[in-house]
């Protein structure tokens, strides 16, 4: 059993084309010893998003705190606190930040 404390793990700003205001830990990956997904944390600063994107695998994210929009192809959808989304294979996608506070999330991704 691997266990890693949050605070021990330190925060990287995403620096993809497109994401403005984002940081992002690796909390659990295969450096860890993880064999099959990695689990990510992000943090969203008032007023910034991820880059508006997709890829071939799903993903889950879990909302830790803050509120926000999940943007799709064809709509928004307010996000908040407790909130689980379900990211399809190749679903545009894009978290946004639209409080005042960081927005938080978990995210899961499968090991490529």
């Amino acid at each position: 059993m691997i266990i890693r404390k949050v605070e021990n793990v330190s925060p990287d700003p995403v620096t993809e084309l497109g994401a403005e205001r984002v940081s992002r830990q690796i909390l659990l990956s295969p450096q860890e010893g993880a064999p099959h997904f990695t689990l990510r944390r992000f943090t969203i600063a008032p007023g910034g998003h991820t880059m508006y994107h997709q890829h071939n695998y799903e993903h889950e994210i879990y909302i830790l705190s803050g509120k926000g929009k999940a943007r799709r192809k064809d709509s928004e959808i307010e996000i908040c606190e407790n909130d689980a989304i379900l990211v399809l294979p190749d679903e545009e996608h894009q978290i946004i930040n639209t409080g005042n506070s960081s927005l938080v999330f978990l995210c899961l991704i499968p090991n490529m």
